[in-house]
């Protein structure tokens, strides 16, 4: 007696259920396996780079555009001569840059001024300047004052002025914390810090999507899979299931992070809070973390499929590494130099507009940059995950010696 026939699609999984059942099972085999234990471990060693990530701030932080002086001298003609003297003596001794106040602003106006960038006011007179501002900045920055006040005194008609030029006026210095130079320097050196941590998370977590494409390419279970799945769904539940481990990395290493901070909280600098928050700068990293890792968790799956031999996969994915090395220096620079075209740059390149949005969540409070950068972000992870699927779907296959054949020098026949 035959059975009724059914149709060839009837009880085939969808894209989306596919891509499920890989990821889920890949999710499953990483979480439960040993090696997952001693990658969990690994990471620890990465501390030591944590914390030189700190002088790489702090670098950073000393890098970005350097903070100005604002001049606020109660004489005009007292202005006028300091600014004269400034250009005569810039090329000579190190004095930081200068704009002259005119229009009455106060100290505390000028110190919070997000486009003036001052780390300092003078205000006084020649005779007895008086110097507010950042701590670290205005302290530098008394003996040049000196003698620059000193200078213009004499330019202006020399013991006449109260200011003989053997005479060095003492500078009364005021220490501000609110100026937006040491606001911005703190915030560089955590905007860094982060972006750091992402691009060593991102580069440690993607390289498991092509360690376990190789292993599979090599014990020829990628071919059980494409008898049964699409290579679509084979690509798109592998690279999920890697971003889930990820996360579950983090979840961990986070944890470890924050008791240990807790436990030594009384013993340790913590980073200077973001112009944002914490709360919202932890889920925009995860965010900006995850966007990250889909695009290159995308070219590794790639370049992991193209690979003809398990052999060739090291040298095909190493122009990828140099590639994501040069991306974290560019986002460094921008970061270094807020506002400019290297940032802008930046911003738009789909590799490093994560790390360029992260470092603004630091430095800047601005929201809607963040939503305009997700948006952005989105449409280029989807147009890596299409062209990423589409090349594994047709060269992951050629694996071994036959593929090793078929992909390079082909021998015609005679």
């Amino acid at each position: 007696m035959s059975t009724p026939s059914t149709p060839a699609s009837a009880g085939r999984l969808s894209l989306l259920q596919a891509a499920f059942v890989v990821a889920r099972r890949d999710f499953l085999a990483i979480l439960l396996s040993k090696a997952f234990i001693f990658f969990l471990l690994g990471p620890l060693l990465f501390v030591g780079i944590s914390v030189s990530a700190g002088s790489l701030a702090n670098r950073a932080a000393e890098s970005v555009t350097p903070p100005r002086m604002a001049v606020a001298l109660s004489d005009a003609g007292e202005r006028a001569a300091l600014a004269r003297s400034h250009a005569k003596l810039a090329d000579l001794i190190t004095l930081p840059p200068i704009e002259t106040i005119e229009d009455g602003r106060t100290i505390d106006e000028l110190l919070i001024d997000q486009e003036g960038n001052f780390g300092g006011v003078l205000s006084g007179t020649l005779a007895e300047p008086e110097l507010t501002g950042a701590g670290a900045n205005i302290t530098g920055w008394s003996g040049e004052v000196a003698l620059l006040a000193a200078e213009a005194a004499e330019a202006m008609g020399g013991s006449s002025a109260g200011n003989a030029a053997d005479q060095v006026p003492e500078i009364t210095l005021s220490p501000r914390d609110n100026s937006v130079a040491a606001e911005r320097r703190s915030n560089t050196a955590t905007a860094t810090a982060s972006i750091t941590m992402l691009f060593l998370l991102s580069m440690l977590l993607a390289g498991m999507v092509l360690s376990n494409l190789v292993e599979e390419k090599g014990n020829k279970i990628i071919e059980i899979l494409a008898a049964s799945i699409p290579m679509d769904a084979v690509f798109l539940g592998k690279l999920f299931a890697m971003l889930a481990v990820s996360f579950v990395g983090i979840a961990l290493w986070g944890t470890v992070g924050l008791t240990l901070a807790a436990v030594g909280a009384g013993d340790m600098t913590l980073p200077t809070p973001p112009a944002i928050g914490w709360p919202l700068f932890a889920l925009l990293f995860l965010v900006y973390f995850a966007l990250a890792y889909l695009l290159i968790g995308s070219i590794f799956l790639t370049v992991g499929a193209m690979a003809p031999t398990v052999r060739d996969v090291q040298t095909l994915s190493l122009p990828s590494t140099i590639l994501q090395v040069l991306i974290f220096f560019l986002a460094s620079f921008a970061v270094a130099d807020p506002g400019s075209t290297v940032e802008r740059i930046a911003m738009i390149v789909p590799m490093s507009s994560p790390y360029v949005m992260l470092a603004r969540g630091a430095m800047f409070d601005t929201l809607w940059w963040h939503v305009a950068g997700i948006a952005w972000q989105l449409l280029w992870v989807a147009i890596f995950v299409k062209v990423g699927s589409t090349l594994f779907r047709r060269k992951v296959m050629q694996s071994g010696p036959s593929g090793a054949g078929k992909s390079l020098f082909r021998r015609k026949p005679a």
